[in-house]
C-alpha cells in the first residue's frame, strides 16, 4: 500500500515517489515520467490537478540521479533512456504494485513511456500520455541544450535546479546534458518503437516549443499502428503543463475517459 510519499527499490536503486489518491478509485494508475531535469517535486501540482480532472490515482518517481533519489553515477551512457524504459520502470511498477497503468511522460520521460510501451516488456498498459515526446534528435534540440549548458555554467539555472535535486543537481544536468550532446547521441531514434505500440497514443505539444518541432507529432502519427490523438496547442513552450495547465488537463481528461 503505498503512502502520500516515500521510497522505492528498483533495480537496485532506491527512488523517491509521490502518490496522489484520488478517493478510493479502483480505476488504472497514471504514472508520470519527468522531463530531463525534471523530478517528483518539479511537478507542482500538475499530479493532484491531474487526479482530480481523471478521478485516477496518480504516482509521479524522481530516476536516479535526480531530486531525492539514489545517484545514479556519471557518465550517463547515451542508451540511458533505453534502460529506465525497459530495466528500472519495470521494476518501479512491480514494487509499486502497478498492476493496471496509463503512462503520461514529459519530454525524456515521453521517450521512456514510448520505449517502454513498444517493447516486450510492456504489460498492463491502457494508454500513453506524451507530453513534447522526442523520437528522433534534431538540430533545434542540440541548440537548446548547449544554451542550457552555457545557462547552467554561468548564469542562474544551476541555482535553480538545486531547490529541487540538492546534492544530485550537478548529475542530474550533467547526466542529461552530457549524454544529449555526445557525438553518438546524433543518431538516437526510437521511431521502430512507435510501431509495436497496441495502445492508444495522446500527444501533446507546444507551437513554440524550444527543445523540438511538430516533425515529432507528425512521427508519431506516422508510425503507430495504434489510435492517434495530437494537439499542437498555441502560445506554449516545452512544457504543456506548466504553460498551458488548463488545456492539456482537458485534453488529458477527455483523452483517459475514452480509453
Amino acid at each position: 500500500m503505498l503512502t502520500d510519499e516515500g521510497y522505492l527499490l528498483a533495480a537496485g536503486k532506491v527512488l523517491e515517489y509521490a502518490f496522489y489518491d484520488s478517493r478510493g478509485s479502483s480505476g488504472p494508475v497514471i504514472v508520470l515520467l519527468h522531463e530531463g531535469l525534471g523530478c517528483c517535486a518539479m511537478w507542482k501540482d500538475f499530479p493532484r490537478q491531474l487526479a482530480g480532472a481523471c478521478n485516477l490515482p496518480v504516482l509521479s518517481y524522481s530516476r536516479a540521479g535526480y531530486g531525492r533519489s539514489e545517484a545514479a553515477g556519471l557518465p550517463w551512457p547515451v542508451s540511458y533512456m533505453h534502460d529506465e524504459a525497459l530495466l528500472t520502470l519495470p521494476a518501479l511498477l512491480e514494487a509499486a504494485g502497478m498492476t493496471e497503468v496509463i503512462l503520461a511522460g514529459h519530454s525524456d520521460g515521453a521517450s521512456i513511456a514510448s520505449i517502454y510501451a513498444g517493447s516486450p516488456v510492456c504489460a498492463n498498459i491502457r494508454g500513453l500520455v506524451l507530453m513534447a515526446p522526442h523520437f528522433f534528435v534534431e538540430d533545434i534540440s542540440l541548440k537548446s541544450i548547449v544554451a542550457a549548458r552555457k545557462h547552467y555554467q554561468q548564469g542562474d539555472l544551476r541555482k535553480g535546479l538545486e531547490r529541487y535535486h540538492g546534492i544530485n543537481t550537478d548529475e542530474a544536468f550533467g547526466g542529461w546534458n552530457g549524454a544529449w550532446l555526445n557525438p553518438d547521441f546524433r543518431d538516437w531514434n526510437i521511431t521502430n518503437y512507435l510501431k509495436t505500440i497496441k495502445v492508444p497514443v495522446l500527444g501533446l505539444q507546444g507551437a513554440d516549443d524550444e527543445y523540438g518541432t511538430i516533425a515529432q507529432l507528425e512521427a508519431m502519427k506516422r508510425h503507430c499502428t495504434a489510435s492517434v490523438e495530437a494537439h499542437v496547442l498555441e502560445n506554449c513552450g516545452h512544457s504543456p503543463h506548466r504553460d498551458q495547465p488548463e488545456k492539456s488537463l482537458e485534453v488529458i481528461a477527455n483523452f483517459i475517459a475514452h480509453l
